[in-house]
């Protein structure tokens, strides 16, 4: 959300004369576009703000504006000193009145998804469908920086979809905190873009479990465009756990709801969320996520080291598993994880797929994903950077595949 927020960012400052420095040294005006889930990325924030404001540095010394989910904390603003402007990411049409420029005389758009982005790449792209979320999930500050949830019109979306088809944008991921609770039906969202004609993939996150329906697990399943990737935040695999985060569901019901993903379609890759060490998650209760793991054998899984977030429910529980000890269960999990996903893997031996390049790591190697968004490597002396290319599965590992272009 916030890579797509700034696009939107730039193509705003394009619009009121401003043009990309070469990098932040030569830059004397500078973006942060700043995300509050993670305590490590806040930390980082404060850093560089710090940073920029040393003419050793930045001889430039240049003006620094906080954007996204930091400028919408209050004890942030108050405290985070070197800050020349906090920016809502939602008052972009107010930066020309910020910066004391004169404004581009044009309609003013009805609310900043209406602002046509600078996509930084040629073949992927990312449409929010919505932003905020209702959920409140106990240690989660996204309902307070970003607001309640606000979906954008059913008929915008698909119409920059097919904008982006017609210009040969070959993957297309649907944004939201919780896409399944769109707003205008995302499973109709889904089968509309479906029916685009053209070559090209469509993703999407973030999917919430307990908002996950059968209907959209048969449009997942109908094949098309639509990719077999299905993102489902876990967070823990005990109910008691599950409860104190507010989550609204069981470890049965997760289990149950993957279960139904797997027999509709499945070739599904399923990816996870899990915060490890949240207050008072004992040893016996991390273990239920384990034992989790090792039933839904997921392919992969995004591990984070609970950290307190102020303003938050859980920020008054007592932080009281240790950092050595959650890093401990970390690797416990990631071992699970590794072992799983190698299982997975390797059933893809042999297999003929279709990839889409990303990038090119050197010595003609190439890394892409398939339609399950497996990472792909392989090897080519021609230039296959955004292209979709046939592919035979020759070697299997954790967290990746190789193969020979067929």
């Amino acid at each position: 959300m916030n890579f797509s927020d700034s696009e939107r960012l730039a193509a705003k400052l394009d619009e009121i004369g401003f043009k990309s420095a070469l990098n932040d040294k030569e830059a004397d005006l500078v973006f942060l576009n700043t995300c509050s889930v993670r305590k490590s990325a806040e930390d980082r924030v404060w850093g560089a703000v710090c940073n920029f404001h040393k003419p050793k540095l930045y001889p430039l010394e240049p003006k620094v504006i906080v954007t996204g989910c930091m400028a919408k904390r209050p004890e942030v603003v108050k405290k985070l000193v070197g800050v020349d402007i906090f920016l809502d990411i939602k008052d972009l049409d107010r930066l020309p009145q910020l910066l004391k420029v004169k404004p581009v005389a044009k309609k003013e758009v009805a609310s900043y998804f209406s602002i046509k982005p600078k996509y930084q790449s040629a073949f992927t792209a990312y449409v929010p469908i919505s932003t905020g979320c209702n959920n409140f999930c106990s240690y989660c500050v996204v309902p307070y920086v970003r607001g309640r949830e606000e979906s954008r019109p059913f008929d915008e979306v698909v119409n920059e979809v097919k904008d982006l088809v017609t210009k040969g944008y070959k993957e297309i991921w649907l944004l939201g905190q919780n896409v399944n609770s769109y707003e205008y039906d995302f499973p109709k969202l889904l089968q509309t873009i479906n029916k685009i004609k053209g070559k090209f993939w469509i993703r999407f996150v973030s999917s919430h479990p307990k908002d996950m329906s059968d209907e959209l697990i048969k449009v997942i399943a109908s094949g098309g465009h639509i990719s077999e990737y299905v993102h489902l935040a876990l967070q823990s695999g005990d109910n008691d756990i599950l409860k104190k985060m507010n989550r609204k569901y069981t470890r049965q019901d997760f289990i149950k709801l993957v279960s139904k993903v797997r027999k509709a379609l499945p070739s599904a890759f399923i990816a996870t969320d899990v915060i490890i060490g949240f207050p008072t998650e004992t040893k016996e209760k991390f273990n239920n996520t384990v034992k989790l793991f090792k039933q839904v054998k997921f392919d992969m899984a995004y591990l984070n080291k609970y950290s307190p977030r102020e303003g938050t429910v859980s920020y008054k529980m007592k932080d009281n598993v240790s950092k050595a000890e959650k890093k401990k269960r970390e690797q416990i999990l990631n071992k699970v994880l590794g072992q799983n996903a190698l299982l997975n893997n390797k059933k893809m031996l042999g297999k003929e797929i279709e990839v889409l390049i990303y990038c090119h790591l050197g010595n003609g190697k190439y890394l892409g994903h398939d339609i399950g968004y497996r990472a792909v490597k392989v090897e080519s002396q021609n230039n296959l950077i955004g292209k979709f290319v046939n592919v035979l599965i020759t070697k299997a590992d954790n967290f990746g595949l190789d193969g020979q272009l067929i």
